[in-house]
């Protein structure tokens, strides 16, 4: 697929293969090996794999290898790996790269799942981690040493939507030979220049914007092609943390709609943030599209919009956080994100609960906060039934 095509064309069509039918839709291989045709064949096919060559679904697969080139083609990497699951590919980028003795230094403001990878799984052998606070360029100038082996970050943290200069964290980074690992769900792949803007390595959770449909769980990196085939692949194949070939194919049709889905929920987030500026129940209104947000300059610099996600942190604090979520009449009460349907997240006694109290302090989780993922509904129809359950509160 010609990188001169646009991103929503090659997000359709980038990384088909056909089979000898013809087919239209994208074929499943439903498969967990592969036969050769001699005994010679399989031989040299261990030795070296042809690029149309597979030799077990947790190596490769034809359905997940079109999802890979995909999504590669989109974002503008080399290569990619296609995961089980978004922390899969978060712990399997950062895993595979990092030994005991090595040095990586993150921004503190991280989804809970990230924070035990880093806090409790990486220290476990021996990797030494430094947080900070993201948004401070300082803190990143003084946390990086010679020694730094990688950084990581959420370009957009979640719940509370700190914004990092991708770019400037990624020149003190690479000053020092140190490898820019970026989650970039919040972004997401419609939004994002990451790759350009210096990240060596982007990941997804797919099971966000990418299927955006609540059907799946899945994940990806994306990287240079020796990175993915060198470091990543040897470890997630032996690990087993590989994407099935359905999911694979429930990514691939995703991914064909993604560019309309996302471009609506923004449009809707962002007259969602505009229509609660000021409202009087409202301690707090995050939306980084906003003109207002502190970040708004960096955010149209680096991802042109603002996201289909926004928070709002309520006075009353937790008894009017669930008023306000148990008055929704269309939004759903989940914890996931990136959803043709509006979603909406309680992050203190769900996604973040197991967090101290300091670190939420920290953080800006308080009781009231409620974080809003936008959907493809209509948007006058969500504003009102926002401003309903606001006025339950």
């Amino acid at each position: 697929m010609k990188k001169d095509l646009n991103p929503r064309t090659r997000a359709v069509h980038a990384g088909t293969r056909r089979s000898q039918y013809g087919e239209v839709s994208e074929a499943i291989f439903l498969t967990q090996g592969f036969v050769y045709e001699s005994a010679e064949a399989a031989e040299a096919r261990f030795i070296e794999a042809g690029p149309d060559e597979f030799i077990y679904a947790r190596y490769g697969n034809p359905t997940v290898a079109m999802f890979e080139e995909r999504i590669a083609s989109l974002e503008g990497a080399e290569d990619a790996f296609a995961t089980a699951s978004g922390m899969a590919a978060v712990s399997g980028a950062l895993t595979s790269m990092l030994r005991a003795g090595d040095h990586v230094v993150s921004a503190r403001a991280l989804f809970g799942s990230c924070l035990y990878v880093l806090e409790e799984i990486l220290t476990r052998f021996g990797v030494e981690v430094t947080f900070v606070d993201g948004t401070d360029l300082a803190a990143w100038e003084a946390a990086i040493r010679r020694d730094t082996k990688a950084v990581f970050f959420e370009s957009i943290s979640n719940p509370t939507l700190q914004v990092v200069d991708i770019e400037a964290v990624a020149a003190l980074a690479h000053a020092v030979g140190a490898k820019v690992l970026v989650d970039n769900v919040f972004a997401t792949p419609v939004w994002s220049d990451a790759i350009a803007q210096g990240a060596d390595v982007v990941i997804y959770s797919a099971t966000k914007h990418i299927d955006g449909q609540g059907r799946a769980l899945g994940g990806v990196i994306l990287g240079t092609r020796d990175f993915i085939r060198k470091t990543v692949e040897p470890y997630m194949k032996h690990t087993g943390g590989s994407m099935s070939p359905f999911t694979a194919w429930v990514m691939l049709k995703g991914l064909e709609t993604m560019d309309l889905r996302v471009r609506a929920q923004t449009t809707n987030a962002l007259a969602i943030a505009t229509a609660l500026e000021g409202h009087e129940k409202l301690r707090q209104l995050i939306y980084p599209g906003l003109a207002a947000h502190p970040q708004n300059a960096l955010v149209r610099r680096q991802m042109q919009q603002g996201g289909t996600v926004l928070a709002i942190d309520l006075k009353a604090g937790k008894e009017a956080a669930f008023r306000f979520l148990n008055a929704i009449r269309i939004g759903v009460i989940s914890n996931n994100l990136g959803d043709a349907k509006t979603i909406l997240t309680h992050p203190a006694t769900t996604t973040h609960q197991r967090l101290p109290q300091d670190q939420k302090d920290a953080l800006g989780i308080t009781p009231g906060l409620v974080r809003i993922s936008v959907g493809i509904e209509d948007g006058q129809d969500l504003v009102a039934d926002i401003r309903a359950a606001l006025d339950a509160v």
